[in-house]
């Protein structure tokens, strides 16, 4: 996966192969495929520097990280599967 930034002040949307569209608002950020950054609509966005292409294998090590976090996220979800018994009573 990468992730596509809009450094611009206004609204974009990003063409993507088979038709698909990202819409990024201003400084925004969103995730596309690594074949998806190849698509020439997008690459001539880059060029024209109104976006950025980060490559997510850096945040893949920072991520690992963050599973410990995410079980913790987990632990949380229980708790609200509790809350929707109590509202079935």
């Amino acid at each position: 996966m990468k992730t596509v930034k809009n450094k611009t002040q206004r609204p974009l949307r990003v063409p993507l192969p088979r038709g698909k569209t990202v819409h990024l608002g201003p400084g925004k950020s969103g995730q596309i495929s690594t074949e998806a950054a190849e698509h020439p609509g997008l690459k001539k966005l880059i060029e024209a520097g109104e976006i950025e292409v980060l490559d997510e294998s850096a945040g893949a090590s920072e991520g690992g990280g963050g599973g410990p976090q995410g079980h913790g996220t987990a632990q949380g979800h229980s708790s609200g599967g509790s809350i929707r018994r109590s509202g079935d009573r």
